[in-house]
């Protein structure tokens, strides 16, 4: 006879989970196998490889010549493979399970949009082609462009941006040259940032050599309007505001932000990383907006996280659209052509961002969402989104408190630590728990404006069974916290392949080289 555990699986009746407290002799776990670092593992003396020898010596390389080892193991192809599959099931992915990291939409890529990037005549063309060889890849990008300006309302939209941050720096370049061309920009200095802003923008109006002026929030969550307006002036160059905001809000007042700023002579720069829970349902131009980058690799699943690859397009409104970078793609009845020249139709360009064209791979992957979901399915993603958000919020706020109760979120749910008061548990604690019941924290204190913030976007492609075996789990571990096992959760992770690290010390004292285990054949 069995019995049923908390996450429905058979267990032997009055089972007990020994697991840390008596470790496996190997340090294997089950079915998840242990594995060394690469240059920890055997194979110094061999290569996976037969390869002929040279012809030639290597006396033109004089003392470049390689005098020590390489450093590197030699595997074969079945320790290679095993090698990089062992090292997968250590790290969580979304397709394992719901990302619910909050800020940074975690969603499902589709497999179509992977195979359309591996097209030959996309993945093997080359930047420096002639153009009259890559026609149909300038159609794509200049297809991609039209529906990226239908989407958000804007006149034009610059390709290159590599990322939100990239792209963040072409708007605020636009912004300097239309300051530059009105001989302005030595007066108007200052750059507007709501105080729950992405770090990034701050740090990006700084290196463009602006000063930053933090504009205040109010007790629910959005841009204190009266503070704005009384820090706007004829020295302002920009304002920097985000649209669905980090607190996971629509700004209710968005268009009297609008009106005082372009009043005041300034921009309005959206930074549009949140673009995923209004994509099909509002026209970011229509609110008033001048400048906006596109997170490709949230709103249009290309593949976020591990680093990249991304792509930031920025959208840019009538008054900044003839400072865009070069390039863009333009066409006629002889077909398509970059124009990459600062000069003729391109004269007022700040320059260029980037040596080439931008990410290929990922405008294909784009599009192909984009065509694959239509109009009505682009509106869909986006109330989707919202809908899981607010699942999520309803179904846990009995147990945990959000940030802002009043009222239906956007794309993410914001709880704060109050209701971990009196338990002795952090969020922190909290969110290294949630790894032991096999999913991957939230995003964790941030905003910085809440205290303790637990920060989830579930996305729009999380199906509600899914939601609810997410919720089930935080559900449990928050009535466990509240019932005072404490233990749980300040030792966890216990199920990781590794444990949970001295923080403090690894931030003070960081190791950041790999050393040789003393008596090892490397260390020799």
């Amino acid at each position: 006879m069995s019995t049923m555990n908390t996450v429905g699986r058979p267990t032997a009746p009055n089972a007990v989970d020994h697991d840390y407290k008596h470790p496996t002799l190997t340090g294997g776990r089950g079915l998840l196998q242990d594995e060394k670092l690469i240059f920890e593992g055997d194979g110094w003396g061999k290569t996976g490889v037969d390869l002929p020898e040279p012809k030639t010596d290597a006396s033109d390389l004089g003392d470049l010549v390689r005098k020590d080892p390489i450093g590197l193991p030699g595997l074969s192809e079945p320790e290679a493979m095993r090698h990089y599959v062992r090292l997968s099931q250590k790290n969580h992915a979304i397709d394992l399970a719901i990302y619910p990291l909050g800020s940074c939409t975690m969603k499902h890529n589709p497999r179509l949009n992977e195979k359309m990037a591996r097209l030959p005549g996309f993945s093997d063309i080359h930047p420096l082609q002639p153009q009259s060889t890559v026609q149909g890849a300038l159609e794509l990008m200049d297809t991609l462009a039209h529906w990226l300006k239908t989407l958000t309302g804007m006149p034009a939209v610059a390709l290159s941006p590599k990322a939100g941050a990239h792209g963040e720096l072409c708007g605020l370049m636009a912004i300097r040259a239309a300051h530059e061309a009105s001989g302005q920009h030595e007066k108007r200095r200052k750059v507007l940032v709501p105080t729950s802003a992405h770090g990034t923008n701050p740090a990006t109006a700084a290196f463009v050599g602006y000063s930053v002026v933090e504009v205040a929030q109010t007790d629910d969550g959005r841009v204190d309007v009266a503070d704005l307006a009384a820090k706007l002036g004829d020295d302002v160059a920009a304002i920097m505001v985000t649209n669905p905001n980090t607190c996971g809000l629509f700004e209710r007042d968005i268009l009297e932000i609008s009106r005082l700023t372009h009043e005041a002579g300034a921009y309005f720069y959206c930074d549009g990383a949140n673009f995923n829970a209004i994509v099909g349902r509002v026209r970011p131009g229509d609110l008033g907006v001048d400048a906006m980058h596109i997170n490709l690799h949230k709103t249009f699943s290309t593949p976020h996280g591990g680093g990249g690859p991304g792509a930031g397009p920025v959208v840019l409104s009538e008054a900044l659209a003839p400072f865009a970078p070069a390039p863009w793609v333009v066409h006629d009845d002889n077909g398509y052509a970059l124009i990459e020249r600062e000069e003729g139709a391109a004269a007022q360009a700040f320059g260029r961002l980037c040596a080439f064209q931008g990410q290929m791979g990922m405008y294909v992957r784009a599009l192909s969402y984009m065509m694959s979901h239509g109009s009505d399915g682009l509106r869909q993603v986006a109330e989707d989104a919202v809908l899981n958000a607010n699942y999520i919020k309803a179904r846990l706020q009995d147990l945990m408190s959000p940030a802002f109760p009043d009222g239906p979120c956007m794309h993410e749910a914001l709880f704060d630590d109050e209701w971990l008061k009196g338990t002795d548990i952090t969020t922190l604690d909290f969110a290294k728990a949630m790894i032991d019941e096999g999913f991957h924290p939230m995003t964790m204190y941030f905003p910085l404006v809440v205290h303790g913030a637990m920060l989830i976007e579930p996305t729009e492609t999380e199906s509600k069974a899914e939601l609810d075996r997410f919720i089930e789990a935080m559900r449990l571990l928050a009535q466990a916290a509240k019932a005072g096992d404490v233990d749980r959760f300040k030792g966890a992770p216990f199920h990781a392949p590794l444990r949970r690290l001295d923080e403090t010390r690894a931030a003070r004292s960081p190791v950041l080289r790999w050393t040789a285990p003393e008596g090892s054949n490397q260390a020799a």
